[in-house]
C-alpha cells in the first residue's frame, strides 16, 4: 500500500468539513461496520491492498450495494483483496468517512455528493458512477389532502433541511407559487424536517399530514394508511433522475485504479443481475437489510417501495446539475462549481467491455 494512503487511514479527523446538512434520504442503522472475511484462500489481492472499504445505506435505494454484498459480486471482483462495508444514515457522516479514509467507496445520494465536492472546492471525491433512480413520492393523510392543491397549508415531513427529498419538495412548492422559507420551512406550506425512522410515528401521531420521502419510509406510510399522491418520477424526463451515486477519495481514484476498476465490474454484474433478477434481487436485498438493521421489510412495504426504483448503471449527469440548480434556487446552496465532479473513464472501459453503451457526464466530467 502506498504510504500516502497508509497515513490517510491512520489519521482522525479532528473537525468535520464544514457541511451543509445535506443528508442522502438516510434510512438505516448509523456508521456500523461489518468484517465479515470472505476471501477467497490464495486469491491474489488487487493494487497490493489488503482491503477496500466500501460504505452505503441500509435502504432500498441503494440496493445494488446491498446485493452485491449479500450476493458476493464485490468481493469476487476483488479477488485476495476483502471487501469491508459500513453502513450509514445521513450523507454527511459518510463524506466525513470517505475525508478520513474510514471509507474509500461509497454509495450516497445527490445533494450530499454536490456539497462535499463544492466544500471541498473539489478536492476530496468524484462520482465514478450511477446506481439507482426513483423511489421518491409524496404521500399524505387521504383524509386531510385529497388533491395536489390541498397541500397548501399543510405540515409536510422531508428527512432532514437541505437533503435531496428536501430540496426537490420545495423546488415543486415553488412551481405551485408558494412562497416558503427555505431555512425554517415556515410559508405556504410547512416543512417539518423529520428523521426517515420516526416519519411514520409523525404521521401515525397526526403531527404531520403527508411526507416527501425515499423508500422505504414511503411505502411504511402508505401501510400505515397514506396514499401516493405524487411519484416524483413523474417530473422528470423519461421519469429519471439520480436517486444514489457511486463516489470515491479521488486519492484512492488516483493511487488504486484497479481496485475502483473491480468494484464498479461488480455494481456493473450486480445491477445487471437485478434486473434480470428482481423477484430474488429483491429478497436478497432484503436479506441484507436484516443482516444490517436486525429486521428485514414486510412484503406490503418491500413490494411497492421496490417497483418504484430503477437500477442502473448511468448517474444521470444531466439530473444532477438540474437538482443542484433547485438547491441554489432555495437558497441552501450558493451557485456550486461542479466542473470535474465526475469521473466516468473507469465505468466506460467496464461497460465497454461488457457489451454496454456508455454514459455521459453532461459536461461535468475531468478535462
Amino acid at each position: 500500500m502506498p504510504a500516502s494512503t497508509a497515513v490517510r487511514r491512520t489519521l482522525a479527523v479532528t473537525a468535520a468539513l464544514p457541511l451543509l446538512a445535506l443528508a442522502a434520504c438516510g434510512y438505516g442503522s448509523q456508521a456500523k461496520k461489518d468484517d465479515t472475511v470472505q476471501v477467497a484462500a490464495g486469491a491474489e489481492k488487487i493494487d497490493g491492498l489488503d482491503s477496500v472499504d466500501i460504505g452505503y445505506f441500509g435502504n432500498l435505494t441503494h440496493a445494488t450495494a446491498l446485493v452485491g454484498k449479500q450476493k458476493g459480486f464485490f468481493q469476487k471482483a476483488l479477488g485476495g483483496t476483502e471487501a469491508k462495508y459500513q453502513v450509514f444514515n445521513a450523507g454527511p457522516s459518510e463524506i466525513e468517512a470517505l475525508n478520513s479514509g474510514s471509507i474509500d467507496i461509497g454509495w450516497i445520494g445527490p445533494s450530499p455528493a454536490i456539497n462535499g465536492f463544492t466544500k471541498s472546492a473539489g478536492k476530496n471525491l468524484r462520482i465514478i458512477g450511477g446506481s439507482a433512480s426513483g423511489g421518491v413520492k409524496l404521500v399524505v393523510n387521504p383524509d386531510r389532502i385529497k388533491s395536489l392543491k390541498d397541500v397548501k397549508g399543510k405540515r409536510i415531513a422531508t428527512p432532514q433541511i437541505g437533503n435531496t427529498q428536501d430540496v426537490a419538495f420545495l423546488n415543486w412548492a415553488a412551481e405551485q407559487g408558494w412562497k416558503v422559507d427555505a431555512q425554517s420551512g415556515e410559508g405556504d406550506v410547512s416543512v417539518i424536517r423529520t428523521d426517515n425512522k420516526i416519519t411514520p410515528d409523525a404521521y401515525k401521531a397526526g403531527s404531520v399530514d403527508g411526507a416527501w420521502v425515499p423508500e422505504p419510509t414511503a411505502s411504511k406510510l402508505v401501510a400505515e394508511g397514506a396514499e401516493v399522491l405524487l411519484d416524483e418520477a413523474d417530473l422528470w424526463p423519461d421519469k429519471m433522475f439520480v436517486i444514489t451515486n457511486i463516489i470515491v477519495s479521488q486519492e484512492f481514484l488516483k493511487e488504486h485504479p484497479k481496485a475502483v476498476e473491480a468494484v464498479l465490474k461488480a455494481s456493473v454484474d450486480t445491477n445487471k443481475w437485478i434486473n434480470a433478477n428482481p423477484d430474488e434481487a429483491k429478497a436478497t436485498a432484503n436479506a441484507q437489510l436484516k443482516v444490517d438493521s436486525g429486521k428485514e421489510l414486510p412484503a406490503d412495504v418491500l413490494d411497492p417501495a421496490w417497483k418504484s426504483i430503477r437500477f442502473t448503471d448511468d448517474p444521470l449527469a444531466s439530473t444532477l446539475g438540474t437538482e443542484a440548480q433547485h438547491a441554489v434556487k432555495a437558497g441552501l446552496l450558493e451557485d456550486p462549481e461542479l466542473d470535474g465532479i465526475y469521473d466516468l473513464t473507469i465505468l466506460n472501459k467496464v461497460l465497454k467491455a461488457a457489451g454496454e453503451s456508455e454514459v455521459d457526464d453532461a459536461g461535468l466530467g475531468v478535462r
